[in-house]
């Protein structure tokens, strides 16, 4: 029965109720409503008696359809998707700007690509190390494809210092370099933490001393504050976040839902054509 008709049948049997309290189970033929009785009567107005009545038809109801109340749940988490997905679609709009030019973003791919992916990761989320091919995938199989990569450190204390350390480097990094640190931050094996971006600064022989120090300096602080600033205007609940067009896509859902997108957004300019 649809949710519609089930929950109107219910209605009409608590309003006889409401209409004829004390003879509901004994009349047989309905008398014609006086015009004090043709409006609902407000629920203050039930005694303890009729409230128990209307309450004990209604759970039985529901009791004998639990497909009812189903379809309510579906409703209501229906509607909250469409709530939400609205909320997110005015945020990704005034925030446009920040999630494709700030200065503080990770570029990869081709800087003037007529397309930009934005991710937001975190250097110890293991969907963003599996998502990590498909990105660099991505990149090397479409030559116009843009990447935004935004630090967003949710996993705790050793994120945070890892996301600190990689936006420092980028001030001793260029071009591709940049891109290779972030790869192998993101495939070490074990927690990512300070200590260990330190070692890939070393690594690719960055000065150690210089990324200690920028790491606490206000080009970075200016990073992450912006960076959890848009996750929180976004919504985003997890890494990884993927931002292409009109769309955000949560989580790693492998490379051709990412692909289509790109390819949607670049044939007319929305994420589904």
């Amino acid at each position: 029965m649809p949710l519609f008709r089930s929950l109107l049948s219910a209605t009409i049997l608590a309003g006889s109720l409401a209409v004829a309290p004390g003879a509901a189970f004994a009349q047989t033929t309905p008398a014609q409503p006086t015009p004090s009785q043709a409006a609902p009567a407000p629920a203050a107005a039930f005694s303890d008696a009729q409230r128990q009545a209307i309450e004990a038809i209604i759970k039985d109801y529901l009791v004998k359809n639990p497909d009812v109340l189903q379809e309510a749940i579906a409703e209501g988490e229906r509607r909250q998707q469409e709530t939400q997905k609205l909320a997110q679609s005015a945020a990704l709009k005034e925030a446009r700007e920040a999630l494709i030019n700030s200065p503080h973003g990770v570029v990869a791919g081709n800087p003037s690509g007529d397309v930009t992916l934005v991710e937001f990761f975190d250097y110890n989320c293991g969907y963003c190390r599996k998502a990590l091919a498909d990105i660099q995938a991505l990149i090397k199989g479409d030559p116009k494809l843009r990447v935004v990569l935004k630090d967003f450190p949710v996993l705790g204390a050793e994120s945070l210092e890892a996301s600190k350390i990689a936006l420092a480097a980028k001030q001793q990094l260029k071009g591709d370099k940049v891109f290779e640190f972030h790869t192998r931050l993101l495939e070490s094996k074990g927690r990512v933490n300070g200590e260990r971006a330190l070692a890939v600064g070393k690594e690719m022989g960055l000065d150690v001393a210089r990324l200690t120090k920028d790491a606490q300096g206000p080009e970075v602080k200016a990073a992450l504050s912006e960076n959890v600033g848009l996750g929180d205007k976004l919504g985003l609940s997890g890494t990884p976040a993927f931002i292409i067009g009109d769309e955000i896509i949560p989580g790693a859902v492998g490379i051709e839902p990412i692909r289509k997108t790109i390819n949607d957004v670049r044939q007319c300019g929305h994420a589904s054509c």
